[in-house]
C-alpha cells in the first residue's frame, strides 16, 4: 500500500516526472504545491487537477531554483504553510551534454545550483515540520549517480551528490519516521534530453540507451512503491539494477577504458 500524505510539494512540476507525479498523487491529497519556471503550464495543471479531484487545493509557484533570491522567496512562502504530513519530491534538474572545456560557465553554475544547492535548501527547510507531522523526501537522481560520465561531467557528479545525500538522510531519519528515497532512472523519454543538448548536436547522447529505456509511468509507480517499502534507492528495472551494480564494482582502470570509447564530439549538421 502506498503512503498517504496531506501535502505534496513537487519541483520541476511543469513537465516530465514532476507532472507525472502530480497527476498520480492528486487523488486523496488535500494540498499540492507545484514549483517550476513555466507558470502557464503550472496554471493549466492546477486547473486540470482541481477539476478532476474534489477537495484538492493546488498552489502553483513560479520559481527559478537556480536563483538564490528566488529560492529565499520560495522558502518564505513555504514556511507560511501550516505544518502537515508532507511529501517533498525534489525533481527539478538540469543537464548539459558536451566537453567540459567547451561548456558555458554560467550554465555550469545554474546546473549546480538547481541539481544540488536548491535540493539541499528545500530539504533542510522542510524537514523540521516533517519530523513533527510526518513525511518523506524523494530526490530524483539518475543512473548517472553511479559513474563518472565523459561529456556529462557536472551532471553525473551532481547526481552522485544527490544519491549520496539521500542515502545519508535515509539512515539519519529512518528511526524518526521520515523516509528518504533516491530515484535513479536510466534513460527516459522526457524533455530533459532536448534541453541538455547543445546547439548543433545531432548525435546520440547515450549510445545503446534503448536497451535500458524506462517509461515515465514505470519510474513514477515503481518509486512510490519503493518509498512505501522503506527503501533508500530505486532503479526502475532489473537491467538497470544490474548495470548499476556493474558500474559500482568494475575496477577503476577498466571503467575508464570502457568510457573512453564513448562518442566525445558534438556532431554538427554541417559535418
Amino acid at each position: 500500500m502506498l503512503l498517504s500524505f496531506d501535502r505534496i510539494i513537487i519541483t520541476g512540476a511543469s513537465s516530465g516526472f514532476g507532472e507525472a507525479y502530480a497527476r498520480r498523487l492528486a487523488d486523496g491529497c488535500k494540498e499540492m504545491v507545484l514549483i517550476a519556471r513555466r507558470v502557464d503550464r503550472l496554471e493549466a495543471l492546477k486547473d486540470e487537477l482541481e477539476a478532476q479531484h474534489r477537495g484538492l487545493s493546488v498552489l502553483p509557484i513560479c520559481c527559478d531554483l537556480s536563483d538564490a533570491a528566488a529560492r529565499e522567496l520560495l522558502l518564505g512562502r513555504l514556511s507560511c504553510l501550516p505544518p502537515m504530513c508532507t511529501l517533498l519530491i525534489n525533481n527539478a534538474g538540469m543537464g548539459d551534454y558536451g566537453a567540459f572545456a567547451d561548456s558555458d560557465p554560467a550554465r555550469n553554475h545554474l546546473m549546480m545550483e538547481v541539481n544540488m544547492t536548491a535540493l539541499t535548501h528545500l530539504t533542510r527547510a522542510l524537514l523540521p515540520p516533517m519530523l513533527a507531522k510526518g513525511g518523506a523526501v524523494m530526490n530524483v537522481a539518475s543512473l548517472a549517480a553511479d559513474v563518472f560520465i565523459p561529456d556529462f561531467a557536472i551532471y553525473a557528479a551532481s547526481k552522485s551528490y544527490v544519491a549520496s545525500f539521500s542515502e545519508a538522510l535515509h539512515i539519519e531519519l529512518k528511526e524518526q519516521g521520515v523516509g528518504v528515497l533516491a530515484v535513479c532512472p536510466g534513460p527516459v523519454h522526457t524533455e530533459f534530453g532536448q534541453v541538455a543538448r547543445r546547439e548543433g548536436f545531432t548525435g546520440n547522447m547515450t549510445p545503446g540507451k534503448d536497451a535500458f529505456d524506462s517509461s515515465v509511468t514505470t519510474v513514477v509507480e515503481g518509486s512510490l512503491r519503493a518509498l512505501a517499502a522503506g527503501k533508500s534507492r530505486y532503479y526502475p528495472s532489473l537491467k538497470i539494477r544490474v548495470l548499476a551494480l556493474l558500474l559500482r564494482n568494475l575496477p577503476l582502470g577498466l571503467l575508464r577504458f570502457v568510457l573512453a570509447f564513448r562518442p566525445r564530439r558534438v556532431q554538427s549538421d554541417s559535418v
